[in-house]
C-alpha cells in the first residue's frame, strides 16, 4: 500500500521511461525503413543495368525498367531521378544505372534522408 509522499510515484516513473523509450523506438524504425528503401533501390538499380547490358537494349530502356521495378516495389516518387548510362568497366564498355531519392522521416515528412545508390553491368558481345 503506498502512503503519502510515494504515491504518485509510478506516473512519474512511466513518463521518465517513456522519455527515453519512445525517440528510440522511432529510431529504429526510421533506420529500418532507409535501410529498406536504400536495398530495393540497389536491387532494382543492379536489375535495371543488368537489363540494358543484354545486346539487343540501351540505358533508356534500363532506366525505365529500373523505375517500374521501384514502383512496384514501393512508391513512384523514389523512381523520379533515375539515370542510366554507357560507362567502361576495366576497359570492357559496361551500363551503370543510378538512383538519386530521399526517405522523408519515417516516411511521414519532415527532414528527408538523401540516397544514391547505382547497379552496373558489363555489356553482353553480339
Amino acid at each position: 500500500m503506498l502512503r503519502g509522499r510515494e504515491q504518485g510515484s509510478a506516473v512519474v516513473d512511466f513518463v521518465l521511461v517513456l522519455v527515453i523509450l519512445v525517440p528510440m523506438v522511432l529510431g529504429i524504425l526510421q533506420l529500418s525503413l532507409v535501410l529498406l528503401v536504400r536495398n530495393t533501390l540497389a536491387a532494382a538499380a543492379s536489375e535495371g543495368a543488368r537489363y540494358a547490358a543484354t545486346s539487343d537494349r540501351g540505358p533508356d530502356e534500363g532506366a525505365a525498367m529500373t523505375r517500374r521495378q521501384i514502383s512496384g516495389a514501393l512508391t513512384g516518387r523514389f523512381a523520379r531521378d533515375v539515370s542510366a548510362h554507357v560507362i567502361t568497366v576495366d576497359g570492357a564498355p559496361a551500363v551503370e544505372v543510378t538512383v538519386r531519392a530521399e526517405v522523408p522521416a519515417l516516411g511521414l515528412g519532415g527532414p528527408a534522408v538523401a540516397l544514391e545508390v547505382s547497379g552496373r553491368a558489363i555489356e553482353e558481345e553480339p
